[in-house]
């Protein structure tokens, strides 16, 4: 074996296993990161959605006042035009 061939043995021999164990150590955090940050939406989506739920709950309140307010005064507002139309006189 000439120099050379030992020399791309030796590289070969100790610079894969480095370099792979690198590489795995990058992978590892890069999964640990996906998965803090996985965590992270995950929170920040539960509590959209509960501030969703609370917003429609409160603006279902205001729509049933409303239709409230719609129905019991549009009977009253019914009687009231009814009772001006009696009390006018007719020409």
């Amino acid at each position: 074996m000439n120099g050379f061939t030992i020399f791309m043995l030796a590289i070969i021999c100790v610079g894969l296993p480095v370099t792979l164990g690198i590489g795995s150590e990058m992978f590892k955090r890069w999964l640990k990161h996906k998965e803090t940050m996985s965590t992270a939406l995950t929170a920040q989506t539960a509590e959209k959605a509960a501030q969703y739920a609370a917003h429609t709950e409160r603006l279902e309140q205001r729509v049933r006042v409303l239709e409230r307010i719609v129905t019991d005064r549009g009977i009253a507002l019914s009687s009231e035009i009814d009772l001006l139309r009696d009390e006018r006189p007719l020409n």
